[in-house]
């Protein structure tokens, strides 16, 4: 599934592939992306036949980036979306993603926030670990470094999974 939504993204930006650093490119903006992430940014490396490292670090960086604007800004975009009657909708949806979610992270905090983060099921991720851990008024700090370790975590297993380098250790 994701590596289809891949794919139709990468063919949406056919027109850059060619330019210098186009590959690139897509690989950030699809790392930067929620539910995609550094998951999806991987993918599209491993499609686009990238360097694995140079995806590597830049899939990170992708991925690292909204972090802190959502851990400082989204509970009061979410209270602005609440109230408003275009965006009611969304802001619930959130609201329910953050619900579901929400018990694994507070029952283990820091670990369960690095967790959620780090492994790399439908659902999980920097982004949705980020909203939950500002809803539930985590330490923004201490979020943001177990963000940050789990994003780690994720792009280890991403790599082995999108590059193949399973099979390649194994033999």
């Amino acid at each position: 599934m994701v590596e289809k939504i891949v794919g139709s993204i990468i063919g949406l930006f056919s027109g850059i592939i060619h330019m210098p650093f186009g590959k690139e490119l897509i690989v950030f903006v699809i790392s930067l992306m929620p539910i995609l992430e550094l998951r999806g940014g991987l993918i599209a490396a491993s499609l686009l036949n990238l360097d694995p490292i140079r995806s590597y670090v830049i899939s990170i960086i992708g991925n690292i980036i909204p972090v802190p604007f959502i851990l400082w800004f989204i509970n009061s975009i979410l209270n602005w979306m609440r109230e408003s009657k275009h965006f009611k909708k969304i802001a619930s949806w959130l609201d329910q993603k953050v619900e579901k979610n929400k018990s694994t992270i507070e029952k283990y905090e820091f670990w369960g926030l690095v967790l959620f983060v780090g492994i790399p099921l439908p659902g999980t991720g920097a982004w949705t670990g980020s909203l939950i851990a500002s809803v539930l008024q985590m330490n923004r700090k201490k979020a943001f470094l177990a963000a940050m370790i789990g994003i780690f975590i994720a792009s280890i297993i991403m790599m082995i999974i999108s590059f193949g380098l399973l099979k390649a250790i194994l033999g």
